[in-house]
């Protein structure tokens, strides 16, 4: 505690400043300033510095949005909250504002908020001399005898001076002062009233009416004064005054006591007979607020004339003058107490409140500031507050007349978003007066509160061949927090399918949840597959919950069947053969199909749609064996022609047809003789000149182009060593290798491998050349109608890379054998070259590459006139010893359609492959990447006789 004295520049008093701080539970810091001021000042003045007074920053009063109550007091005083003073906003008038009160204060709180601070601040005001004493009346009247004797006392009417201290009524003069002098009398209350005592007998004969002023006077500066005539009227003798039984009378009177209660009966008797006997009393106070209150009648009962309230006034003093016909006189006091009763309800003034508070508060937060007071005395003016159950708040007494609600448990907005607090307050009386309050109190969100979705996983199902952007299927998941904490939006988890990003095949709507379809599914390249969407919030931070998703592709019938067996071939005629002397139910040969579809889909049926004799075979519906319905006989053709359907069970059915050719016969030339006779496709060309004379052409301009380009690499190498030779820079030589050739842009190929398939009838003759650094294969038929353009256009389409004609790669276990390695003639290299890590060959020069295009023209012609007579093409599997052991096993093997490979479930024959290709050297890295496949195993209708040769 200090004290602190400043002059204010604009103020000529003195002024005290208290200040007082205590620190109260709760964070709640209540602190105690008291300022003394002049009444009467002018509007604007300062009345303090309070922010330095309380050792508060500016900006502290800004940002806790400071404010002043006053309770029913005027708005006196306002707060600069920018410079932090006090100002006066009215102008005070101590007297209209406290009366005689003493002393006069303004009683103020000022409130900050986040957090919540209460400072309170008590004003005095001072008074001024600014009131002169004011008599009641001008001028007052009296008769009085000449028999009065000296000593006789008259009561004057007090004066009025609303000032207090020096500045109020301090003494009362009379003039002239030949006959009666003053004495003054000092009241209980600070009071003085003024008697007039005869001081020289009166002579009406003399003088019969004398006139005198009395004046009052203040001691304030400057002075002020007052002043009333007295006009006195001198009667004849009446030499006894009356006299009161006793000169103080007390009594009591309850507040709101009705009006005409009897408070109390004065008494006093005169001595005289006859009229100057005769007593009346007479209330001597002039203050017309007990005027109005009470009255006295002539037996000297004072009577309540007025209601009366403890809160106002606890205590009132009266002065009753007894006067008898004469003039005599006498007074005494009557001192009244009043009685105070439970008449008032507590009051309560919310200081502070906060309109919303987050759900993540914690305990013992200060939610509203509220003062409860009750004008009552004692025991009728004693609180005590409460608030409604089951809500997680109380409240708290922080000082005698100061209440705190605050949180005592943890808040959850989910649960309760907002709460009506009800502060009553009751007073200890009886009966007991309460009042209340309802404060409401919104909680405010906290994301607290992840997405959680309404299943653990989902599972949808979609048809393939959908159209892409179609909707799938729709997640949901909820939040339980509120607005932007609650604004879900999904997101999908970054993953891979198959090596492929999930983002490829589906999106998400991050709205509304819907998952649409990217691309078109193809069930036969996936069948299902998992991601994962993320669920997240818009709170700061984001919370967020997984959730799994099974798509499931359903399938269509969009993929026909698939031949397998036998193998349709464009230029060569296959036929399987059936002795005559077959029996019923013999096994010719057995359709092979697959269809890539599922389930019903890929259910296969198998009917014979056309046959060159109905009656003779049958198709199994099942499992697509022909066999024979009846006896071979003689008369039967023995060229059959059977048009075979295959049909999945899928809506709508799709089909393949396949032709088989049966050879009725029981020697292998009758076969040759009659089936020379078939007349050729009419896809192939029957004038075999026109391709020799192709072939001539295309082999001529490939040997002129090569001279060119010969020619060309030749001059340009001497031009480039004539620039090396002038040139003054050392020379280091480079020569691009010319091994391999990936892109199939130089000069020749290195390696050529061919198959020739000759056979006595030219015009069925095959050539193929394959070359390396390339897997494709290019076929050419001497039947075939088609140019060297068309074979071109093929050979384009095959080395795209997503042809759906291009083989795919081989299985690692396949290898070269050592002669099938690049290198000069087949060399065989050193063991580093076997294992792939010595020197590569050394390329072939232009030369040999030019002999070994010369050398594959010349072994076309050769193998022409080497095939013997009589083969037509046909595979041995055809002659008299052929039996059924020779069908090959489908169960074993598996053909691929457009595939090289053959696929085996025989383990023998899988790990003689891999012991074989142990003691096979690598190809160099190069070689490797380019090598040819290997060739697919032979089926019984393509075998055929072949020579194999190799040129480098």
């Amino acid at each position: 505690m200090y004290f602190c004295w400043t002059d204010a520049p604009d103020i000529t008093m003195k002024r005290q400043v208290l200040l007082v701080f205590s620190a109260v539970a709760l964070h709640l810091v209540l602190g105690q300033v008291s300022y003394s001021i002049p009444e009467e000042m002018s509007k604007g003045s300062l009345i303090g510095n309070i922010a330095q007074d309380l050792g508060l920053d500016i900006k502290r009063l800004n940002a806790g949005k400071a404010r002043i109550h006053m309770g029913d007091n005027a708005e006196y005083i306002q707060l600069n909250k920018e410079r932090g003073l006090l100002t006066i906003r009215e102008k005070i008038d101590r007297e209209a504002l406290c009366a005689q009160t003493t002393p006069c204060a303004l009683h103020l709180q000022i409130a900050l908020e986040n957090p919540i601070e209460i400072f309170s601040v008590t004003v005095e005001i001072t008074d001024k001399n600014d009131n002169a004493p004011v008599f009641e009346k001008e001028e007052r009247r009296f008769e009085i005898s000449e028999s009065a004797v000296v000593g006789s006392k008259f009561m004057l009417e007090k004066a009025i001076d609303p000032d207090i201290g020096l500045n109020g009524l301090q003494s009362y003069s009379l003039k002239p002062s030949d006959n009666f002098i003053l004495k003054v009398h000092s009241q209980s209350d600070g009071g003085k009233r003024a008697e007039m005592i005869l001081q020289k007998p009166l002579d009406r004969e003399k003088e019969e009416f004398i006139s005198l002023l009395l004046t009052a006077v203040d001691g304030g500066e400057p002075q002020r004064s007052g002043t009333m005539q007295i006009h006195i009227t001198v009667l004849d003798a009446n030499d006894n005054a009356p006299v009161f039984t006793q000169p103080i009378y007390k009594a009591t009177v309850q507040e709101n006591s009705v009006k005409g209660t009897l408070i109390t009966k004065v008494s006093a008797s005169d001595a005289d007979k006859g009229s100057n006997g005769e007593v009346s009393y007479v209330i001597g106070n002039s203050v017309k607020s007990i005027l109005e209150i009470f009255h006295i009648n002539e037996d000297g009962e004072l009577i309540l004339n007025g209601p009366i309230n403890y809160e106002k006034t606890k205590k009132y003093e009266i002065d009753v003058e007894a006067v008898d016909r004469g003039g005599l006189s006498d007074s005494c006091k009557v001192i009244i107490d009043v009685g105070d009763i439970n008449d008032n309800c507590p009051i309560i003034k919310i200081i502070s409140t906060s309109i919303s508070i987050g759900e993540n508060s914690k305990s013992n937060t200060v939610v509203a500031v509220m003062s409860v007071s009750d004008p009552d005395s004692e025991e009728n003016g004693k609180v005590r507050c409460a608030i409604n159950k089951n809500t997680p708040f109380t409240i708290m007494s922080t000082s005698s007349n100061l209440y705190s609600l605050v949180t005592d448990s943890e808040l959850d907005r989910e649960t309760a978003s907002e709460y009506n607090i009800t502060v009553t307050c009751s007073d200890e009386g009886l009966p007991s007066l309460s009042s209340s309050v309802t404060l409401t109190l919104q909680i405010s969100d906290v994301n607290d509160n992840p997405p959680v979705f309404e299943r653990s996983s989902y599972e949808a199902y979609i048809v393939e061949n959908n159209t892409p952007g179609v909707s799938i299927f729709t997640v949901k998941a909820r939040d339980a927090d509120w607005n932007q904490n609650a604004r879900v939006s999904y997101i999908l988890e970054e993953s891979s399918v198959n090596g492929v990003p999930v983002s490829s095949y589906v999106s998400v709507s991050a709205d509304s949840g819907v998952i649409h379809a990217v691309r078109s599914f193809d069930y036969e390249q996936i069948k299902d597959f998992k991601f994962y969407i993320k669920a997240q919030d818009g709170g700061s931070p984001p919370l967020s919950s997984n959730v799994t998703v099974k798509i499931l592709i359903q399938d269509q019938n969009d993929n026909p069947p698939q031949v397998l067996y036998p193998v349709q071939t464009g230029g060569s005629l296959v036929a399987e053969m059936v002795p005559r002397s077959a029996d019923v139910g013999y096994l010719v040969t057995k359709v092979v199909a697959v269809d890539v579809d599922s389930g019903q889909n890929a259910w296969l049926s198998y009917k014979l749609q056309k046959a060159t004799d109905r009656a003779l075979f049958e198709v199994g519906l099942q499992n697509g064996e022909i066999r024979t319905i009846r006896q071979v006989t003689d008369k039967d053709a023995v060229k059959q022609r059977l048009t075979v359907i295959v049909e999945d069970n899928g809506q709508p059915s799709r089909s393949a047809t396949v032709i088989v050719n049966v050879a009725v016969a029981d020697s292998f030339p009758e076969v040759l003789s009659e089936f020379s006779e078939f007349p050729h496709d009419k896809e192939y060309n029957d004038n075999l000149t026109f391709y020799l004379v192709l072939a001539l052409a295309v082999v001529s301009f490939l040997f002129i182009t090569c001279l060119v380009v010969i020619i060309s690499v030749k001059i340009y190498r001497w031009r480039q060593s004539r620039i090396l030779y002038h040139s003054s820079l050392p020379v280091i030589p480079y020569y691009p290798p010319r091994y391999s050739d990936t892109l199939g842009t130089g000069t020749l190929p290195h390696v050529y491998n061919y198959e020739v398939c000759r056979t006595t009838d030219s015009r069925k003759s095959d050539i193929k050349v394959g070359r390396t650094g390339s897997q494709n294969m290019l076929i050419m038929d001497p039947s075939t109608t088609g140019t060297m353009q068309r074979i071109q256009s093929e050979k384009n389409i095959l080395d795209e890379p997503d042809s759906p004609l291009e083989q795919k790669p081989p299985n690692n276990d396949w290898r070269f054998t050592q002669g099938q390695r690049p290198g000069p003639s087949g060399a065989t290299g050193g063991p580093e070259v076997a294992m792939g890590t010595g020197p590569w060959p050394q390329p072939p020069t232009e030369a040999e590459q030019l002999q070994a295009l010369m050398a594959a023209a010349n072994e076309v012609s050769e193998a022409t006139a080497t095939l013997g007579p009589g083969t037509m093409g046909l595979s041995t599997r055809y002659s008299p010893q052929f039996t059924l052991q020779h069908v090959p096993d489908y169960r074993q093997n598996v053909y691929i359609p457009g595939s090289t490979a053959t696929l085996t479930s025989n383990p023998q024959q899988q790990q003689a492959t891999a012991q074989q290709a142990t003691q096979q050297a690598l190809p160099p890295p190069q070689a490797s990447a380019q090598a040819e496949p290997p060739k697919a195993a032979q089926t019984p209708a393509s075998k055929k006789k072949s020579t194999k040769k190799e040129k480098k």
